[in-house]
């Protein structure tokens, strides 16, 4: 089992910024990758950004690359996501989540075991 919870979520205004934080506790040492999904108000899940686990290697949604950053320190424990430029489409519930076993497509949800409880970010025009 891997425990996450994050933190960091808040109002902010167009064009800010806000840093969301996971913090992974349990069978850590089981983590793959470590990824960022957000569920805005009557909308599906979406995929925001992915890091392999203990690498530099990342990915992120076509349409948020340049404004989101993830990152990931695997001694600490501690995932990130750098979000910049923001702006009212950015409002949803950002959640972490870890892969612990195979996986094919980090950007899809099913492949994530373990989820945090999620941090709203709310973002005014």
């Amino acid at each position: 089992q891997v425990q996450l919870v994050e933190s960091g979520g808040g109002l902010v205004q167009a064009g800010g910024s806000l840093r969301l934080s996971c913090a992974a506790s349990g069978r850590t040492n089981a983590i793959r990758v470590m990824g960022w999904f957000r569920q805005a108000p009557g909308k599906e899940r979406e995929f925001v950004s992915a890091i392999n686990w203990g690498s530099t290697s990342t990915r992120y949604a076509g349409s948020l690359k340049g404004r989101f950053t993830i990152s990931g320190d695997s001694a600490k424990n501690m995932g990130s996501l750098q979000m910049s430029s923001l702006n009212p489409d950015d409002t949803a519930v950002y959640y972490c989540a870890v892969i612990t076993t195979y996986y094919k497509d980090t950007a899809e949800a099913t492949q994530y075991a373990y989820w945090g409880q999620g941090t709203q970010v709310t973002v005014s025009s």
